[in-house]
């Protein structure tokens, strides 16, 4: 007799500070014998970082390591195909616990449809497994809180902006925006503060690096070393206070 397939949990386990995960991801997180993190070679990852303390024993984490993050490849490698493959692979390796009957929680930093790796597996692998999907709280919330920054007042939007976009396209859309949040620094940052700096917003934006973890920083925008801008930081441009 075959065993019932094993379900698949998408658990987002917030920005960074442990305390920032919910009960329920806590819970999911505890009873599953596999636990799976996406991370890049040779490190542990922020998702695994976040949610040791809550591991028990007898519990099997599974890593799944990227091929690339974001070094400049050869001319003859093409990102995108080897990014794809990797899912491909690690959708399968997690698919291979789930046929046995064991459930398998892939951990998020943030929330798991917010920018969050898991969505790619979640693809792959929602169609043919009970999939359940916990929220968590996503890096833009816990770098207003850290900043102290109340985003948007009454009837503003919010823009969620990636620092990748070219420079042309990011101004557009920093300069169509009540309030933005600015993601995916890096080496975008320069690109980033020129655009900022150029619609004049220089003076509401604010700057924070892997907001809500140990090594969290805080700097003014203009005091930030581009070479030592990390790709966990943002770029908030709060909307305009309303007195109420």
């Amino acid at each position: 007799m075959m065993s019932a397939k094993g379900k698949l949990y998408g658990l987002g386990v917030g920005p960074g500070d442990p305390e920032l995960m919910t009960v329920k991801a806590v819970r999911l997180l505890q009873q599953s014998p596999i636990v799976a993190y996406l991370a890049a070679r040779g490190k542990k990852g922020n998702a695994l970082t976040i949610i040791e303390s809550y591991l028990k024993p007898d519990q099997v984490t599974l890593p799944l390591i990227y091929p690339v993050t974001t070094e400049k490849l050869p001319a003859h490698l093409n990102y995108e195909t080897l990014v794809a493959d990797f899912y491909d692979q690690s959708a399968a390796e997690v698919a291979a616990h789930l046929d046995a009957g064991r459930d398998v929680a892939v951990i998020c930093e943030g929330d798991p449809f917010f920018y969050g790796s898991f969505m790619y597996l979640h693809d792959r692998l929602a169609g043919s497994y009970e999939t359940v999907v916990v929220p968590g709280v996503c890096s833009v919330l816990g770098a207003a809180a850290v900043l102290g920054a109340p985003l948007v007042y009454r009837n503003q939007s919010l823009s969620i902006i990636s620092g990748v976009l070219p420079e042309e396209e990011l101004k557009r859309r920093l300069a169509d925006s009540d309030a933005a949040a600015i993601m995916k620094l890096g080496s975008n940052f320069p690109k980033v503060r020129k655009v900022v700096n150029e619609l004049g917003l220089g003076d509401r934006a604010l700057y924070v690096e892997r907001a809500t973890m140990k090594n969290e920083r805080v700097l003014p925008l203009a005091e930030v070393d581009p070479a030592s801008a990390p790709y966990f930081s943002i770029v908030l441009v709060p909307g305009r206070k309303w007195q109420s």
